[in-house]
């Protein structure tokens, strides 16, 4: 996969496209409303396993417990047999290194947040800073987060340049660009962030930090499904979307694959392009898997707590 780069065609932000708040909650009604057959949810199930990164991202974090994650995130076979391993497995900077030996030999990618995470409110310097140091260490994939502040305050150029310098800092790790929904004011605001980092070269764009709430409701994911959408129409250039913050079920999971498939199609329905940031959400997945295969749910006591 060849990274995005920043744009020449760039459009004023200030016209990005007014969001029908009305029409998107009817239209995220009817993705809750579909009826999928069994065979069918046991696919999805199995599909949204694979692109969960399990995170944890607390003062608290040891080796131990990062090692212990990596572990449950590449051998869930052992759980039940026939299971995927997990997309990746995301960390602060300073855990890259454990994480990354923790999962050789696997397909896991490691993420790692930066640029000042949950907050933002750092210096560009720190934040490419923040950024080089866990690639240096290993880092597949970076999780950033905008200066809403200055996005808040209009200043657009500011956030665009920042989200460029970040991406050029990655090299050749994917850019995953956290918007923190719950702090915009809007739809209006969640469309235009959007255009904003998919411009600067995002190659994912994300909720939310898990910091803030609300944070992944299936409105804002569709509208950033949306903006998605128009980018690849007017460039031809593919972005990812990673909902994260408040997916603790399987149900509502696969409420967002069926919006991702009608909204994005079918090339969009794997973890290249599409993530759950969420860690509980992995537990309830099995616990789903393992009942519609044996007919018996497990006690939630039978997974392991991230």
């Amino acid at each position: 996969m060849t990274p995005n780069k920043t744009h020449s065609r760039i459009p004023d932000f200030r016209l990005s496209p007014t969001v029908d708040k009305v029409g998107v909650e009817e239209r995220v009604a009817r993705f809750q409303t579909r009826s999928i057959k069994n065979a069918s949810k046991l696919q999805g199930l199995k599909l949204a396993l694979s692109m969960i990164d399990l995170t944890t991202l607390e003062g608290k974090d040891t080796p131990g417990k990062v090692q212990q994650l990596c572990y449950k995130g590449r051998h869930l076979h052992d759980i039940h047999p026939g299971l995927p391993t997990v997309a990746a497995i995301c960390v602060y900077p300073s855990m890259v290194a454990v994480a990354k030996k923790a999962v050789e030999g696997s397909n896991i990618r490691i993420a790692s947040v930066s640029t000042a995470f949950p907050s933002g409110q750092a210096p560009l310097e720190i934040k490419l800073a923040d950024t080089r140091y866990a690639v240096e260490y290993g880092a597949d994939e970076i999780d950033m987060v905008i200066s809403r502040g200055k996005f808040l305050s209009g200043d657009y150029s500011f956030v665009f340049d920042e989200i460029a310098a970040i991406k050029e800092a990655c090299g050749q790790a994917r850019l995953k660009v956290i918007l923190e929904t719950g702090e915009l004011s809007s739809l209006d605001q969640v469309r235009r962030a959007s255009d904003i980092a998919l411009y600067a070269g995002a190659d994912f764009i994300k909720t939310s930090t898990g910091k803030i709430q609300p944070a992944a409701t299936m409105q804002v994911t569709y509208t950033m499904l949306c903006a998605i959408k128009d980018f690849y129409r007017a460039t031809g250039v593919k972005a990812g979307m990673k909902p994260a913050g408040g997916i603790s079920s399987a149900k509502l999971a696969l409420h967002n694959l069926v919006m991702v498939k009608e909204t994005l199609g079918n090339d969009w329905l794997n973890n290249d392009w599409f993530r759950f940031g969420a860690s509980s959400l992995a537990n309830d997945v099995l616990m789903q898997i393992v009942k519609q295969e044996t007919g018996h749910y497990q006690s939630a006591d039978y997974f392991s707590i991230d």
